[in-house]
């Protein structure tokens, strides 16, 4: 089994969905570079784009048709300006052209180009799509892709791509593997992922990486908190963390994000105010998501506040230092591996405990490890966090990731710091419940959980809550 890069489970994304989103997205600029590679790209007169399951039945609320747009247009989107993506959809619409890969206009009609196909399931993964390319000779080129979760893209032939999976020098790709290596190399967890992280880059260069992360956290969380209105989508729901915000500083100016920090630093360290800022920090993040925002993808989108909401509060509260905050973010992304090698980080594979419940362990193991925890207390802290997320489904109201996905980040949040305090104060010889073992029975969960609760909109909140869309 290959190794995966603590950064390529937390990572730099756009909203709203890794899966439904970012995957699609890198899907169709994989498939260009495939045409290039074919020396086809400029005999390319038309596109069709199939979308099958969970991407057909939840596509438009998760954003897979404007993704797919704009990976075909040859956007990056870590890159791109997110403000200016409803008006270049919209003029693709309009005007019936796609500006392919940036280099040159072929005719797109996007209400017959884009299929969408829900009750269709390719075998391969529930997030199946297939790109179609006829050429100027009149030939015809298609490939099959799978959104696996987190971003990730997979083909048949190629199970998963990511990027340079190597085998690094002490493969930790099991729970019990990272305890071991640990206490024979005399090592924390955060050493541990420091020595395997130095098989992609060196250890200056996996500082700058993690601090980066770290800078575009804040930034997302800070424009969350100064936003107000309402999320597009036609649910009319209100963004409520900048209320909240505004509440919690008392009315205070602040004109920068490390103004913005020192204030709350400055705020009483009660209970209910840690937990109110903890919930906010979560809200900013995934108001932002649900408003293709750029984030940071801890596995996934849908679960993109848990991790910047537990680090934020550890910054502000637990006064941690940049020291901490890399390791923090090392041992988060260790662990979210360990979920993607043997389960799956993909709703629509194991319904939300796949992502909620991933990054909420994933948030506890790195608190705890900063905090002071040993290894089996780290290990303990994420197999906390996810046993109390087990079954939990993925039911999104009309498609979108809004409800209860906004609201599910704080409760994700939550449990990871609860977690995080109880492995502390236990000794871990004692426990009952692996990691590996709570990741095995989340994976059989998964199997045995009914495909209307694995983000389809079929099942749950997404059937028994009345909504009246506008019409489009």
């Amino acid at each position: 089994m290959k190794s995966i890069s603590a950064f390529e489970i937390i990572k730099v994304g756009i909203g709203p969905s890794s899966s439904h989103t970012m995957g699609p997205w890198k899907a169709a600029e994989m498939f260009l570079d495939l045409l290039q590679t074919r020396n086809q790209l400029t005999e390319v007169r038309q596109l069709k784009v199939h979308l099958y399951g969970s991407l057909a039945l939840t596509g438009v609320g998760h954003g897979t048709d404007v993704a797919v747009l704009m990976g075909l247009s040859g956007e990056d989107y870590t890159l791109i300006d997110t403000d200016t993506i409803p008006s270049r959809v919209d003029s693709i619409k309009y005007n019936r052209k796609l500006n392919l890969n940036g280099q040159y206009i072929i005719p797109f009609s996007y209400e017959d180009d884009i299929i969408f196909s829900g009750n269709e399931f390719l075998d391969f993964h529930a997030n199946g799509m297939r790109f179609e390319a006829f050429l100027a000779n009149g030939e015809g080129f298609s490939k099959e892709y799978y959104s696996v979760g987190g971003g990730f893209v997979a083909t048949e032939e190629d199970k998963i791509i990511n990027k340079d999976p190597i085998n690094t020098p002490y493969p930790c790709h099991k729970a019990e593997e990272i305890a071991i290596n640990c206490k024979k190399l005399d090592l924390s967890v955060s050493e541990l992922v420091w020595l395997n992280e130095q098989a992609w880059r060196s250890t200056g260069e996996t500082k700058d990486l993690a601090l980066s992360i770290w800078d575009e956290i804040k930034a997302c969380i800070y424009r969350g908190v100064n936003k107000t209105g309402q999320l597009p989508g036609g649910l009319g729901v209100k963004r409520r963390a900048a209320e909240i915000n505004r509440k919690l500083l008392k009315e205070q100016d602040h004109h920068s994000v490390e103004d913005w920090i020192d204030l709350i630093k400055q705020t009483h360290p009660s209970f209910t105010t840690i937990n109110k800022w903890v919930s906010c920090f979560a809200l900013a993040v995934n108001e932002e998501n649900a408003s293709f925002g750029r984030v940071v993808t801890a596995p996934t989108n849908g679960a993109s506040g848990v991790i910047p909401a537990v680090l934020m509060y550890a910054y502000c509260f637990e006064q941690f230092s940049l020291e901490q905050v890399v390791k923090f973010l090392l041992v988060a992304g260790e662990i979210g591996t360990i979920f993607k090698k043997n389960a799956t980080i993909s709703a629509a594979m194991g319904g939300c405990q796949a992502e909620i419940g991933v990054s909420s362990a994933m948030a506890a193991a790195g608190l705890t490890e900063c905090l002071g925890g040993d290894p089996d207390q780290v290990l303990m802290a994420a197999e906390i966090a996810m046993e109390h997320h087990l079954g939990l489904t993925c039911d999104p109201i009309a498609g979108l990731v809004q409800i209860p996905c906004i609201e599910r980040n704080t409760m994700g949040s939550i449990k990871a710091i609860t977690a995080a305090h109880i492995a502390l104060e236990s000794d871990p010889s004692a426990a009952k419940v692996s990691l590996d073992g709570v990741i095995k029975s989340m994976w059989e969960t998964a199997k045995d959980m009914h495909h209307k609760y694995k983000e389809t909109s079929e099942g749950g909140l997404a059937v028994n809550v009345p909504v009246y869309l506008p019409e489009c």
